[in-house]
This record gives C-alpha cells, structure tokens and sequence, in this order.
C-alpha cells in the first residue's frame, strides 16, 4: 500500500510541475484529428488532396502535446502552436469532425493559462525563465 501512495504522490509532484491537463486535451485533439486521414490513407497520395495536411496538422498537435509535458516552460507557446494547428486543421481533415478542433482549443487555452502554483502571485502571466524549473516553496502545502 505504501509504494502505491508514494507511486501516486510522486505522479502528483510530477503534474504540479507542467501544464497536465493542457498538454492531455492537445494530446486527445491530436488522436481525433489523425483519425479522419488514418481512414482515408488510401487516397492521400492522389494529387491534390489534403489529406496529407491532416497529417501534418494532426501530427502538430500531437507533437505539441507531448513537448508540453517535456518542455513546461514553453507552455504558452506550445499551447499558442496546438491550438492554431487545431484550428486549421479543419481544412485538411475536417477538425475531426470539429470534436478535436474543440479538443485542441480547450487544450491549448489550457497551456496558454498554466502557471507553475509556487510562482509569486503578484508576478505577471508571463512565464518567468525558471520558473518551472524551481522547486515549491516550503509555504506550499500539497
């Protein structure tokens, strides 16, 4: 029972320090928009079609999602990046029939408003150039 409360506290220390639920919606967006050109791979090379930009855009978002979770200190233009790739996305595979492009604005929004909890509070939205990186204050209680 302890390696399960300490697995889950670690788990719990870990999405304190990036933008979890964020980086979560881009990644779903990323898997319903990429299943539109998935169904239609047989005529994505024909010339002219846009499937393979549903490709691109899919993969954009799925990429953003993923570097979220690496990179917190990016998130607000990792999450600027997924929700414009989202949105256009609509183009090349239809948005995945706009239930991802919904996905990835909620998720980009998501990243664009996440702030590490022990940032000071009267300092600016703006990440600062650590601060994901430091550690909480002892203040904070978990």
């Amino acid at each position: 029972m302890d390696t399960i409360r300490s697995n889950w506290r670690a788990f719990r220390h870990w999405q304190k320090r990036r933008p979890f639920w964020g980086a979560t919606f881009l990644l779903l967006s990323s898997l319903v928009i990429l299943w539109i050109p998935m169904q239609l791979y047989e005529i994505s090379l024909v010339p002219g079609s846009m499937v393979f930009a549903g490709f691109f855009l899919g993969g954009m978002v799925l990429l953003m999602g993923i570097l979220a979770y690496a990179m917190p200190r990016l998130s607000t233009l990792l999450g600027i990046i997924g929700m414009f790739s989202a949105i256009v996305s609509i183009m090349g595979a239809l948005g995945g029939f706009l239930v991802g492009t919904i996905l990835g604005i909620i998720g980009g929004a998501l990243c664009i408003a996440w702030r590490p909890q022990w940032a000071e509070a009267d300092a600016p939205m703006a990440h600062s150039e650590a601060a994901a990186d430091k550690e909480p204050s002892a203040t904070a209680a978990d």
